[in-house]
């Protein structure tokens, strides 16, 4: 009996390492139910995975909705980590960083932040063609991170939250152009300065 309930607790860790929940017990849930979601490269991997990922999610996707998630740039760097075994190999560091924007109405960034991953393959130069396999299968797998990092970061947001930002881009908006309205006003009562006349000798 001790045995069966060690086998079981160790399959339930194992699963859950794995990333694999019970459905309605996970605690990935996202309290946004809609979201727009966008990029500069419309039909880039990492938009088209999250897009996918927030609607297997619950969350409604679509072009309209209140607020909308752009991804404004996807950097991407590559350096060498070491130098391994031959010359000609070597560990390069890959690293991505992310930039999105939480965006409300009128287009109107309420918050603005990154996401990066970081990974490290090995280069043969004796074997372009397995390396060069093996860097596809380290940005797919640098993209699926970047996926699950945005979907944690968006569960901290809350709709509340969002509408709370909001609320205060519309004070400072608001705060901006009473201020212009104010200065122009000044500039209207500013009586001009007719142009100091030389009289002609």
């Amino acid at each position: 009996m001790i045995k069966r309930n060690l086998l079981v607790m160790g399959l339930a860790v194992l699963l859950s390492a794995c990333g694999f929940q019970l459905r309605g017990t996970g605690t990935n849930a996202l309290s946004i139910k809609e979201l727009d979601v966008s990029a500069r490269d419309a039909y880039g991997e990492v938009v088209t995975q999250l897009r996918q990922t927030l609607t297997n999610s619950g969350v409604h996707v679509y072009t309209g909705a209140q607020y909308k998630l752009f991804l404004a740039r996807e950097d991407e760097t590559q350096r060498t980590a070491s130098y391994v075994g031959s010359g000609r190999s070597a560990e390069y560091e890959l690293t991505t960083v992310l930039k999105y924007e939480i965006q409300g109405s009128k287009g109107v960034t309420l918050l603005d932040d990154n996401v990066q991953s970081t990974k490290i393959f090995v280069h043969d130069g004796n074997n372009l063609i397995g390396s060069d396999q093996e860097a596809d299968q380290i940005r797919k797998e640098v993209r699926s991170d970047l996926v699950q990092k945005m979907l944690a970061r968006l569960q901290q947001l809350t709709p509340e939250r969002l509408d709370e930002l909001q609320a205060k881009a519309d004070a400072a908006a608001r705060a901006q152009a009473d201020a212009e309205a104010a200065a122009q006003r000044i500039r209207d009562e500013t009586p001009q300065q007719s142009p100091v006349e030389i009289p002609s000798k």
